[in-house]
C-alpha cells in the first residue's frame, strides 16, 4: 500500500520561507511523477507544482513561479517544496500526490495522495 505523509507546514509571516516534505512508502517512488497541490477554504484544489520521475523536469503554477522550487531525493523517497517569499494568498492545505503517468497538472491524474499539511501566512 502506497502512503504519502507531508510535513513542514506552519504559520509564518509574509515574506518568510517554509520547506514542505513528503515521504512516500510502500511503492516505487523513483517511478512516480510527484505533484504538489493546495486547497484553501471554500476553493477547489489547485495545482502548485510537479517534478517528473527523473527529477529533470518541473512545472509551476504562475502564482508561485519564481518563489517555489520542487525537488526530490530518491534515496530518501522524499519530495520537497521550498516556498520562499510567502504571501497570505498562499494560505492553504498543501497536498503531495504521486502519479504513474498522465496529464500532471490535474488532480485526477494522480493515483496516491497524502493527508495534507497546513500552511498559514499572516500579513
Amino acid at each position: 500500500q502506497v502512503q504519502l505523509v507531508e510535513s513542514g507546514g506552519a504559520q509564518v509571516q509574509t515574506g518568510e520561507s517554509l520547506r514542505l516534505a513528503c515521504i512516500v512508502s510502500g511503492g516505487a517512488f523513483s517511478s512516480y511523477d510527484m505533484g504538489w497541490f493546495r486547497q484553501a477554504p471554500g476553493k477547489e484544489r489547485e495545482f502548485v507544482s510537479f517534478i517528473n520521475f527523473r527529477g529533470d523536469s518541473t512545472n509551476y503554477a504562475d502564482s508561485v513561479k519564481g518563489r517555489f522550487t520542487g525537488s526530490r531525493d530518491d534515496a530518501k523517497n522524499t519530495v520537497y517544496l521550498q516556498m520562499n517569499n510567502l504571501k497570505p494568498e498562499d494560505t492553504a492545505v498543501y497536498y503531495c500526490a504521486a502519479s504513474v503517468g498522465g496529464p500532471l497538472l490535474k488532480p485526477e491524474a494522480y493515483d496516491y495522495w497524502g493527508q495534507g499539511t497546513q500552511v498559514t501566512v499572516s500579513s
